[in-house]
């Protein structure tokens, strides 16, 4: 009976859990966040200009009119997923149209419209 009650007590033993991946590295990385966006006038109307541009596009879909515009010290940075290349393009021309090609860094990934694919950078 002993013996019994010992085996039926293992087989209700949690089993030990995989830890999960840390993505602390991954997440300190050089890269720019909305909640970077600076607060001074000239950043805020740029991204104001460029989000207008975007906005005003009504060949652009969905996606692409909600791409992340963040500007820093001068520097623009678009993020989140559009549609095809020619958006991606798109978008690109409109933030360079107002804050200068030199000053736009394009981190805009294409999903198809099958969203089970992996964004393609």
């Amino acid at each position: 009976m002993a013996g019994a009650l010992l085996t039926a007590s293992a087989a209700f033993t949690p089993a030990q859990e995989t830890p999960k991946p840390d993505n602390t590295k991954t997440n300190k990385q050089d890269t720019v966040t909305a909640d970077q966006q600076k607060n001074n006038k000239p950043d805020r109307e740029t991204t104001k200009e460029i989000r207008k541009a975007i906005t005003d596009d009504q060949s652009l879909s969905t996606y692409a009119h909600n791409v992340k515009v963040i500007s820093k010290h001068g520097t623009v940075t678009l993020k989140g997923p559009v549609r095809s290349d020619e958006e991606k393009k798109s978008i690109e021309d409109k933030a360079a149209a107002v804050a200068g090609a030199s000053n736009v860094k394009n981190e805009l990934t294409i999903v198809s419209a099958d969203s089970s694919k992996k964004p393609e950078k």
